[in-house]
């Protein structure tokens, strides 16, 4: 962990409700003050000395007119970094296309809902090589002729349709867009021979926090015992209001970096989360023959990666891993009928019981049930949930789910007060624990793995 001096971490850490990222360039801030959303770009140095004038002293007058100084410096010098590091790396650009972004993106207003669409004629800077795929694999991934995915008209005509709520309208007009430009590709990820257990993390730009726990924890990639194990987090774009040039920009320097993302051209939002099922799962179909097994989870969870892999192995000598899927499963759901509820399902779009399903904090399934996945889910209908879509394809391939004990989705117990939920000595045991902080991971990691700590042979809840 990047140490930092005590005056830095004390300028820092005066704002709780601010984000920031070290990028290779400096530090990226981001915070709020006074209704007002406030940047700095630059240097270590600058940032942090104009960061600590600000919430410390927070003056009028002169020191206002020194900071705004210091805000363009720092702002001209991350400029003329990123030219002169785009000017020695080879690029494509890549035209952006009007996806839709889901029912975050709805403004609702006196007599009726208005759509904010995103810009459809922007084009993205220069990328390094490094972190795209060469010309002839990209081509492999042929979903650019959805660039001019426009709403299927013809619901509108359906009585259904007009007393369905608002806030899925756009989601039924535009689910048959299903698969959208990749920003960020990397084919290589599985050619490197056979992997044993592909990682897959659904993460969004803004959690650069998550991202780092989890590669320094359950998510770096090594090689156990002559076995393989690759990380990948899947991204969209950000939602609309966000400041998606800078956001862009720090999520391309981090895959510099790291080598770890894929990223697709559609707006990172709840309802959108099974196009990164179904865009990961063709994706996995055309880039990874060589891949045995997948887990598949959120970037708040924590994963024994050790008893991961023994599970696999007992599957294996089994000979259980052809139609391998299994996590927490729920049954006999139906849907949540409170508007209220971020899980709210209209009677109009679903109006049965949901079929068994896995909790999408972590789940577990062979490369060979994947390709099956996606095969039938390209005729399903999109479903805005995507674990019980996942659960509806399985249902059509005639697989259950199997669950068990081992993973945790809603928490060692679901009281969240419980002395349980951060018991060391069950994370030794378990394999998924949902959910947990960057700064909680770390720490459990940490304990959980410590030659110090001593638990009963058997630990069980």
């Amino acid at each position: 962990m990047e140490q930092r001096s005590q005056p830095e971490r004390h300028a820092l850490g005066q704002h709780e409700g601010a984000r920031r990222w070290w990028t290779p360039l400096g530090l990226y801030f981001v915070t709020h003050y006074e209704g007002k959303t406030i940047r700095i770009c630059g240097s270590r140095d600058a940032t942090v000395t104009a960061m600590d004038h600000f919430f410390r002293r927070k003056r009028s007058g002169l020191l206002k007119s020194l900071i705004s100084l210091s805000l363009v410096f720092a702002s001209f010098l991350m400029i003329h970094r990123l030219k002169v590091s785009e000017k020695d790396a080879a690029g494509v650009k890549h035209a952006r296309d009007a996806s839709w972004c889901g029912s975050e993106c709805l403004s609702f207003k006196k007599g009726g809902v208005k759509l904010r669409w995103r810009e459809v004629s922007q084009v993205r800077t220069p990328e390094p090589e490094s972190v795209r795929a060469p010309n002839s694999s990209r081509a492999s991934w042929d979903a650019q002729v959805l660039n001019n995915c426009s709403e299927d008209a013809s619901v509108k005509k359906q009585d259904w349709f007009r007393r369905l709520d608002p806030r899925f309208h756009q989601f039924v007009l535009h689910r048959h867009c299903r698969y959208f430009p990749m920003l960020i590709n990397h084919p290589e990820k599985c050619g490197d021979g056979e992997v044993h257990l592909l990682m897959v993390i659904k993460s969004v730009i803004e959690q650069h926090d998550r991202r780092e726990a989890v590669r320094k924890t359950w998510g770096k990639e090594l090689t156990v015992h002559g076995k393989k194990i690759k990380t990948l987090f899947l991204l969209g774009t950000p939602t609309t209001g966000k400041d998606s040039k800078n956001l862009q920009k720090l999520i391309e320097y981090e895959d510099l970096i790291y080598n770890d993302i894929l990223q697709w051209d559609f707006m990172d939002t709840f309802f959108n989360l099974t196009l990164k099922e179904v865009n990961f799962l063709k994706w996995f179909d055309i880039y990874c023959p060589g891949v045995q097994f997948i887990f598949k989870g959120d970037d708040d969870v924590f994963v024994n990666t050790h008893n991961l892999l023994e599970l696999i192995g007992f599957k294996v000598e089994d000979r259980k891993e052809a139609s391998l899927f299994v996590g927490d499963t729920i049954s006999k759901a139906i849907p949540i009928r409170n508007r209220q509820s971020k899980y709210f399902i209209p009677k109009e779009l679903y109006d049965k019981p949901y079929p068994p399903y896995v909790g999408g904090g972590g789940f577990l399934m062979s490369a060979q049930l994947a390709r099956r996945l996606f095969v039938v889910s390209e005729d399903l209908e999109l479903y805005p949930i995507d674990d019980v879509f996942l659960g509806m394809c399985l249902q059509k391939l005639g697989v259950a789910p199997e669950m068990h004990p081992g993973f945790r989705t809603f928490g060692i117990t679901r009281h969240r007060v419980s002395p349980m939920n951060r018991e060391p000595c069950f994370y030794r045991e378990l394999i998924v624990v949902h959910k947990l902080s960057a700064q909680e991971l770390l720490r459990m990691w940490s304990v959980a793995h410590s030659q110090d700590l001593l638990c009963a042979q058997r630990t069980s809840v």
